[in-house]
This record gives structure tokens, sequence and C-alpha cells, in this order.
């Protein structure tokens, strides 16, 4: 099989906080990558700006050792590296004030040929003045583009403030939520796994689906983050984000077109028919450790925290797909190994021919996202042998980088895949505004009835599965979580 890269217009992509970890972890690694592959044309410029007082040759020489860091050695022959580090350019700026907004208008081109890309890989409280003053110093052309990180607001007040200023001086046609979930190459096949294959659409419903499991699991706990996430905690920094995307991919109804509105109109459905859920369907955590600094107490610095670093809850959509089926949503850090999974478990045969001793069994359709990201699925087949008929459980295994061969290598990673389609002016890929309100409408009423109650979640250990209260959740409907695999 042959990949095909088929390059980019000419552009000038902006990386506000050009200098901070995730431009020098992700976006400058997913760039060099594409420069490597021949998409980036050679005309394009990057241009870092941030407050540190840097001239374009010291910003060059420090995303060189960011590329020695992020990107492997046998990637990086030294002709790529020079190539690349001779498309940055840097500019120091000050967000809120006036330094530097002269010196960038004068190095970003207007002309139409040019397409302009402005990130903000900055905290969202400069979302706005950026915005902003892109548009009073006249910078942002008509075919500007911008980027921003999540949190897209912590509540739905913010969030459509947040909206509303972008759109003061952005049309939503040119604004790109980004979510790197969306980008992955999985989540991706599920949509041609779902709609690219008959074998599948006609089975995807409540007639023949038991219930959807989704599991993000995260074996590191909040480290450097402590302040931010003791505000956030995993409701406002997993769920109502990356696992209501995954959800909204899975439970859609089929878009007339693979467009980007068409897409996005789907998933608004899905996010508008979401019941809210029952009290006793919701399960939160907190990571403890018997060694001190290690339990989330200790590293947000805050003993009387009631924040979840662990949530499990049970959703139902009310609409005629997908009516009565569960759907169990799982995210939490420390857990036992780093897995994100999604399963559609499919409902027993209606009559088996099999006596008691064949055990149940049923089909289930799993999609990984990481690590070691593939499609299983599980089918029953008779165990080899002699001694009667003895049903075992076997999967269809397309694990990408056994199925398709050494050049999964090179498939691009999220954010590399992601910043391209911004190139592209491909939005499909990202959240629109209503999206994003709709999802902050479902969830504030969940987190406000929470801190009313001001309960402490349940306590688990480190390197578990979470609390026992998430596996009672499954069991008493007769269900039980997949097991979190490595």
């Amino acid at each position: 099989m042959v990949s095909r890269v088929i390059p980019v217009e000419d552009f000038d992509l902006v990386i506000f906080g050009g200098t901070g970890d995730l431009a020098r972890r992700k976006i400058l690694p997913g760039l060099f990558r594409r420069f490597c592959s021949g998409q980036m044309p050679p005309a394009a410029r990057i241009i870092g700006a941030a407050r540190s007082d840097l001239t374009d040759d010291a910003y060059r020489r420090d995303i060189k050792l960011a590329l020695e860091e992020f990107v492997a050695k046998d990637s990086r022959p030294a002709a790529a590296v020079k190539g690349f580090l001779e498309q940055l350019h840097y500019v120091r700026i000050d967000a809120t004030g006036t330094e530097g907004w002269s010196a960038l208008r004068k190095l970003t081109r207007k002309d139409e040929a040019t397409v302009q890309a402005f990130y903000f890989s900055v905290a969202p409280s400069l979302f706005g003045p950026l915005a902003e003053r892109l548009h009073t110093h006249k910078i942002a052309g008509a075919n500007a583009r911008i980027v921003v990180e999540k949190p897209f607001g912590r509540d739905l007040e913010s969030a459509r403030i947040l909206n509303a200023t972008l759109r003061d001086h952005f049309d939503e046609s040119q604004i790109y939520r980004i979510d790197h979930y969306l980008g992955k190459e999985t989540v991706q096949n599920l949509m041609a796994v779902r709609f690219g294959n008959m074998l599948f659409e006609p089975l995807w419903n409540a007639q023949y689906v038991d219930h959807v499991q989704i599991t993000v699991a995260e074996t590191v706990g909040v480290g450097g983050r402590g302040a931010y996430y003791d505000k956030s905690g995993a409701m406002r920094d997993m769920v109502q984000n990356h696992l209501m995307q995954l959800l909204c991919l899975i439970a859609m109804e089929p878009p007339a077109h693979f467009d980007p509105d068409s897409v996005r109109d789907e998933k608004l459905k899905v996010i508008r028919a979401l019941d809210p859920p029952k009290r006793d369907d919701i399960v939160r955590g907190q990571y403890e450790s018997p060694k001190k600094g290690e339990d989330y107490l200790d590293e947000v610095e805050n003993r009387s925290s009631i924040t979840e670093s662990f949530i499990a809850m049970k959703l139902m959509i009310s609409n005629w797909r997908w009516a009565g089926v569960p759907f169990y949503l799982r995210t939490g850090k420390r857990l036992k190994a780093r897995a994100s999974e999604i399963s559609i478990v499919f409902k027993e045969t209606p009559h088996s021919i099999f006596d008691e001793d064949s055990g149940r069994h049923r089909n289930i359709l799993s999609i990984r996202l990481q690590p070691n990201e593939g499609i299983t699925l599980g089918v029953t087949i008779k165990e080899p042998g002699p001694g009667g008929m003895r049903l075992v459980d076997v999967p269809l295994d397309m694990t990408f980088a056994d199925a398709l061969g050494p050049e999964t290598d090179d498939v691009p990673d999220a954010y590399e895949r992601l910043i391209m389609d911004v190139i592209r002016g491909n939005q499909t890929l990202f959240m629109r505004g209503d999206e994003v309100e709709a999802a902050w409408a479902w969830t504030d009423p969940i987190i406000k009835e929470w801190t009313r109650r001001g309960e402490r979640p349940k306590p688990y250990d480190i390197e578990t599965t979470g609390p026992e209260d998430a596996a009672v959740l499954m069991h008493r409907e007769g269900r039980r979580w997949l097991d979190i695999k490595a």
C-alpha cells in the first residue's frame, strides 16, 4: 500500500505561545514531520510569537533542541532539520499590549494565494485579546484562520462569552476549535468502519447493540497541572470534550455528505438527545496512595479538595436508534494502564442451540485509540480439538501496524493531521461553536449539583481500575467493564 502525500497551499502559520510546551513538544515536531514528508511548500513560514526576547537564530536553536528531544534520531536527517529551521521566524509580542504587533504585521503575507493561520497555544484568557489585536492591527486577512485549544470555557456562560468574543473578529468558518482526539487515525477509522461497510451499519442500533463502553485511562497523575486540574476535574477536562466527541461519532446518524457542517450537524443532534444522568448513574473517584506526595490531595496541594480524578457514568440517548441502550463512559488518572478504547458490545443470540457448558458469548467490536491503534471484532468459534462443542471467542484483529505494514510509521499524529486540515480549510474534525455550547449546557447542571451536595469523591488506589462503585454501576445490570489493557 502506498500512502499519498498531498502538498498543501503556501501558508504563514503564527504560533502564539511559540516557546511553550505544546509548541515544542507537539506542534513544531509535527510540522517538521510534515516538512520531511514533502507536504509543506518551500515558501511556507512558521512564526513563533511569545514574550521571550529572542532573535530568529536563538529561536531556531531552541526548536532544534526540541526536535532532538521529541523526534527520533533516525527521523531527523541533518539536511531536513536545517531546511525546516530556515522556515522559522520569531517575533517578541505582548498579547495584551502593543509591543510586537507592527513587526508581526510586516512579517505576515496578505496576498490571497497565502493561507494565514494563527495558533492560539496560550491561556484561554488571551484568546480574546489576541483575536482583537489581529483585527485592530490589520494582520489577519480574508484568508485567515485561528486555532484555539481547549478548554473552551469552564461552563456554558464562559463558553458563550468566548465564542462571542472570537466571532466579533472572525467568522465561524475561520475558527478551528481543536480537540486532538479527533485527529487520531482510529477515530477517523471509526467513521470509515461505520459508514463505509454495509456489514456494520445495519447492526448499529438498539436492536442488536447491548451497550457501549468508552474508556480513556491514564497512568499519570495531575503532576505539574495540579492547580489547573483541581479547578476542572475529570468532568471538565475529559468528559465534556474528548469523551463527548467520541460518543457523538459512535451514536450519530449517517450524515448526508462527509463535509464539515453535515458531520457536525449530526454530532450536535446526539448531544441534544442526551438525557440528564441519574444521581446513582455517576461515580466520582479520587486516587490515593500510601506513599506521601503520590496521592491526589498532595499533588494538588489541597487536602480538602473534592475534585474528581476519575469518573464513570451511564448515559442514555433519547432517540429511535439508541432507545434503551446504555453508554458507559469511564476516565481517570493513575489507573493500572494507559489505554483509550471504544467497545460496541452486541447482544447475545436470541436462542442458543448449544448446551450450558458452552458458556455465554457475544460479539464485541473494539476500536483502540492508544496505544497500538487498531480495530478488533470478537467472533465466537469452536475451540479446536475433540471433546464436544466447546465455544471460544477469538479476535479478528486489524492492528494497523500489523495489517498495513511499516508504512504506519509514517502516519501523521493527531496534531500533524489537524494542522494540515487547518491549512486546507477543512473543519470536519473541529468543533463548531454550537457544539461546544450544547455540551456545556448538558454538563453544567451535573457539576452544579455536585457542588451543591459537596460530597467527596470515592477513594481508589493507584494502579487499579478505579473505585469499586464503578464496577457496581455495571454489575447491578448484569454487565461488567472490559479490562484496561496496555
